[in-house]
């Protein structure tokens, strides 16, 4: 079961990671025209999303005993999505031991600040920032 976590989530991280740079050399970030940005179902979509990443903050902050872990994965969710998801679960997973179980894994507490947060955390505001202020040169 592990292993094929492992594999699911590489191909979250893999996927993510290339259609975020395929989209990022297609327009801006912040470049989405406003009737897409105002349709319906594009709100909802997003309402989906982020709602979905503070359910699996919810476990992130039960993992995580660290208030600076915590905090620093809320922003890397919030600002990169299913990229800091994957690379949590990858990286809970890769601390599982050969023929560890998935209970144990699910339900593990980690103490410290969880550098690996806050790396994807500046990541995620880095990136944002950058798409917020800096303006592509036109085509």
């Amino acid at each position: 079961m592990i292993t094929s976590l492992r594999i699911l989530f590489l191909c979250v991280l893999a996927s993510m990671l290339w259609v975020t740079s395929w989209a990022s050399l297609q327009c801006p970030l912040f470049g989405v025209p406003h009737s897409v940005a105002t349709h319906p179902w594009f709100i909802a979509t997003l309402f989906d999303a982020y709602w979905g990443f503070i359910t699996f903050f919810v476990w992130v902050c039960f993992r995580q005993t660290s208030w600076v872990a915590r905090i620093a994965w809320l922003l890397a969710i919030l600002s990169l999505g299913n990229i800091a998801m994957s690379s949590y679960c990858l990286a809970a997973l890769s601390q599982a031991p050969r023929g560890g179980k998935l209970s144990v894994i699910l339900s593990d507490r980690k103490d410290g600040p969880g550098w690996l947060g806050i790396a994807l955390a500046a990541a995620g505001i880095a990136v944002t920032l950058a798409a917020a202020f800096i303006t592509p040169s036109p085509r």
